[in-house]
This record gives structure tokens, C-alpha cells and sequence, in this order.
């Protein structure tokens, strides 16, 4: 009895040592809320405000390290209040680029994962629509756009997913005016796994 049971533990692990090695894809559908809290050099303070962002993710895997880039339209919206106290709305969207390095733990269809990795935000005003913004990703046109770096954590069962993260801002806007500001968010998101 001893034998059959140390077999079949064994062919288990086997199973899912063996499931975290073969390569695999998967893609589909994201959205959430961020938190967007603009960040500047002692000119404005920021609080947190309620944005959203919805797009499409991938993630292709092997040897229990994936890859996952994902393309979603972001809305971002923060109140600035410089020393005199006086506020302004800044409200606009984006189009962003994570492109992250990860693992997962976990079997049966329920995992564990984090990530980390730059992100890319082309700016849509209104001398940028979005097929604009997106050539520019393409082409690798970088230049005015805004670079930060995301951390997160995520939670998969079966099709659906949870993620929770963190975005700091590296570069500076260049774009919708506050050349002075950098951007930092937090996100909460749910994803569905098409295949």
C-alpha cells in the first residue's frame, strides 16, 4: 500500500513539475479601475482619483517563467492643487503598453502569480487620435510618451483572473501639459481567458 501511494504521489509531481515546462499560450480580455496620483517637484500635491482601463492581454509560458504583454486604453483622472490652493481637473486617456516578466504557482487550475515589468503610455489628446498612437507603438516611436515600471500580484481560477498592482512612474508627462509631473497608479483588474 506503502508503494502505490508513494507512486501515485510521485506521477504527480511528476504531472505538475511537467505542466510547468511545456510551453504554453494564452490570450483575452481585460478591464478594471487604476487610481491615478500625479507627482511633482513641490509645485502641485495630487489626490487619488478613479479611472478605468479595458483591453486585451497574452501570456505565453515555459519552464514556470511567462512573458505577458498586454494593450489596453487607460482613463486617467487626478485633481492638481498648486500652493495657492487653486485646483484643476486633468482628465485624459491612454494608450499603454505593460509588457511584464513573471511566474505562477499553483495546479487544478488555480494560481498564484506576480509579475513585474516596464509599461509604455502613448498619450490621445487631441492632436493624438488612438490609430496615431498606435502606429507609434508599432514603429517604436517613443518620443514624448511616458515610461514606468509596474509590480503586481494576480490571482487565476480557471478562466478568470484578479490583479492588483502598481505602477511608478519614471519619465515625466510630456504630453497634456504637465511636462513637470510624473504619473504613479494603482490597479485592480479582472481578466477573462478566451484560450
Amino acid at each position: 500500500m506503502k508503494k502505490i501511494s508513494l507512486t501515485l504521489l510521485l506521477i504527480c509531481c511528476s504531472f505538475l513539475a511537467f505542466s510547468q515546462l511545456t510551453p504554453s499560450f494564452q490570450f483575452g480580455l481585460k478591464g478594471g479601475l487604476n487610481l491615478s496620483k500625479f507627482s511633482t517637484t513641490n509645485t502641485f500635491s495630487s489626490d487619488n482619483q478613479a479611472g478605468y482601463y479595458a483591453g486585451l492581454w497574452a501570456r505565453i509560458g515555459a519552464a514556470g517563467i511567462h512573458l505577458q504583454p498586454e494593450l489596453y486604453l487607460s482613463g486617467k483622472n487626478a485633481t492638481l492643487e498648486n500652493a495657492s490652493g487653486q485646483e484643476n481637473k486633468v482628465k485624459f486617456t491612454s494608450l499603454d503598453i505593460p509588457v511584464l516578466v513573471g511566474t505562477k504557482f499553483g495546479a487544478a487550475g488555480i494560481g498564484l502569480r506576480v509579475n513585474t515589468g516596464p509599461v509604455v503610455s502613448f498619450v490621445l489628446n487631441e492632436d493624438q487620435n488612438f490609430s496615431q498612437a498606435a502606429a507609434a507603438a508599432f514603429n517604436g516611436n517613443f518620443k514624448d510618451q511616458t515610461f514606468a515600471w509596474q509590480f503586481g500580484a494576480g490571482v487565476d481560477v480557471g478562466k478568470f483572473g484578479v490583479d492588483l498592482r502598481y505602477e511608478a512612474g519614471i519619465s515625466k508627462i510630456n504630453a497634456a501639459g504637465y511636462s513637470s509631473t510624473r504619473l504613479n497608479l494603482f490597479t485592480f483588474g479582472v481578466a477573462l481567458k478566451l484560450f
